[in-house]
């Protein structure tokens, strides 16, 4: 009879991936080779999709001669969506870009693993997170193949025929990614081991108690943050209130040339250049006022100018349109009124688009000053008293004691202020705008950003959510990458400013 260890198949499956060749242990090596035929095998020649009798198909579906001699009988996943728009097949649109957000992750980890086995980084806790990217990158591989082959029974069924089917080489995408996922976990497993590294599983048994805390948070932020992304969707379609969002015809880039032809350059230059100007000079302000508040001696007086600073962040945009009106309206605003007993002639300002750069700008930092400096004046009331002292000590005065103490302490909370502020740059404060400006469209050319372009163009033209989408995309997709960018720049100078 056979022992029980030539019975379990495990530990020999286990030592034969530890083994080494050419430098690197063969479980990795299987997922490097699992990486790279699936990035073979994604290259636009290979297809995925292929279409039975094509020519009858198209004709069942009523298009024209003119589309049919555009369509394929194969297609890769690069141009599977040219087949949905040019079909007109929006119900199975939204799976369809699914599956290429799918192909275009897939791609993305598979390329970053063989870079970073090509880098050889040496790393403290071994080859683990080499490892952990192989892994995410066999199981995205495994999800796309996955998804690919649910997308054939759903788009037959949608599109009323059996005419779909997925090519073979999904499958072998899909076998080879759970088979290198496997030999990647089992040497992942002794590095864990070596390196006295737990997995998710074991902190998930031994933490389950704050892991349950977390529950209603991930539960809120899904409903409320995550499934919302789905309407994403409409950024690629001609939405009509009769097909709905999962069956709007797919309009592909449509609306993004749309916005470009309009005022998509108006748009992004007014939108960055006043949050450039709020973040910038509404933090330098709140820096100094901070630094004053902070220097007041007298108890009274300390309080009294942080209520007087903050009371503005409360005031309503509602209230504060009503202010605005009564400063400068024509005929008897304050503003006006003072002028004409000057002896002057009266300010059109409801005519007059340059007055409103500076006038949004100032507004801006009149109800945001306070906040800010609250946050800054937390920040220097932290500051240990000591550095304060000893400086003195040495005879530096109030402005030395500014710039080499106080200044420099509170650096990382500007840094990640400023990084949180630069993730929507893009995103323009649309309380503010719309109720200073309304719907003067004289001022438009001069006031106009995202927000409020998208709240004009979704509410006078019902039809055009899609063009509102594709704006609002084009926000994010901006702010993202600009955060990216600048957190990678600040974490190259310095690790500890970076928020990840």
């Amino acid at each position: 009879m056979k022992s029980k260890e030539n019975q379990r198949p495990g530990p020999g499956l286990s030592a034969i991936f530890e083994k080494e060749y050419l430098g690197k242990k063969l479980g990795l090596l299987a997922g490097i080779a699992a990486s790279v035929i699936t990035l073979l095998l994604s290259v636009p020649l290979v297809k995925w999709i292929y279409i039975i009798e094509p020519a009858s198909l198209f004709k069942t579906m009523g298009l024209a001669d003119d589309v049919i001699s555009k369509l394929q009988s194969s297609y890769s996943l690069f141009n599977l969506l040219s087949f949905v728009k040019l079909t007109k097949q929006g119900n199975i649109g939204l799976f369809t870009m699914i599956l290429l957000i799918l192909f275009t992750a897939s791609i993305y980890f598979n390329v970053v693993l063989l870079i970073r086995v090509l880098l050889k980084k040496k790393e403290s806790k071994g080859n683990l997170h080499l490892y952990f990217t192989a892994k995410i990158a066999m199981v995205f591989n495994g999800v796309l193949s996955a998804a690919a082959i649910i997308y054939m029974p759903f788009a037959n069924k949608k599109i009323g025929t059996d005419a779909i089917f997925v090519s073979p080489v999904i499958y072998i995408i899909l076998i080879i990614s759970i088979a290198a996922y496997g030999a990647v976990k089992s040497i992942e497993k002794a590095e864990r081991e070596l390196h006295r590294e737990h997995g998710f599983l074991y902190e998930l048994k031994k933490n389950w108690v704050l892991f349950a805390m977390l529950v209603p948070a991930a539960v809120y932020l899904l409903i409320n943050n995550y499934l919302p992304m789905v309407g994403v969707y409409y950024a690629f379609t001609s939405f009509n209130f009769r097909d709905g969002l999962w069956a709007s015809p797919y309009v592909g880039l449509k609306n993004f040339e749309y916005l470009l032809k309009a005022d998509l350059f108006k748009l992004t230059k007014n939108t960055i250049l006043y949050n450039f100007v709020f973040i910038a000079l509404g933090n330098v302000l709140q820096i100094v006022f901070a630094i004053f508040v902070s220097q007041v001696g007298v108890k009274w007086f300390k309080k009294t100018s942080q209520t007087l600073m903050f009371m503005p962040y409360f005031v309503s945009f509602v209230i504060l349109k009503v202010l605005v009106y009564n400063l400068f309206e024509y005929d008897s605003g304050v503003v006006n009124t003072m002028v004409v007993a000057m002896g002057g002639q009266k300010i059109d300002f409801y005519n007059a688009p340059h007055y409103w750069p500076f006038l949004i700008t100032i507004f801006y930092i009149w109800k945001n000053l306070g906040y800010g400096m609250v946050v800054y004046l937390a920040t220097i009331i932290g500051i240990s008293d000591e550095y304060y002292d000893a400086a003195k000590v040495d005879g530096a005065s109030i402005v030395q004691q500014i710039r080499y103490i106080t200044l420099p302490l509170i650096k990382p909370t500007f840094i990640i202020l400023f990084l949180f502020s630069l993730g929507s740059i893009m995103k323009g404060q649309f309380e503010l705008f719309y109720q200073m400006v309304g719907t003067n469209g004289v001022l438009y050319n001069a006031t106009d950003i995202f927000d409020t372009y998208v709240y004009r163009i979704t509410t006078t033209q019902p039809l055009s959510i899609g063009i509102g989408t594709a704006a609002g995309l084009y926000q994010s997709l901006f702010g993202f990458i600009l955060i990216m960018v600048t957190n990678f720049i600040v974490k190259k100078k310095n690790p500890d400013y970076a928020l990840f």
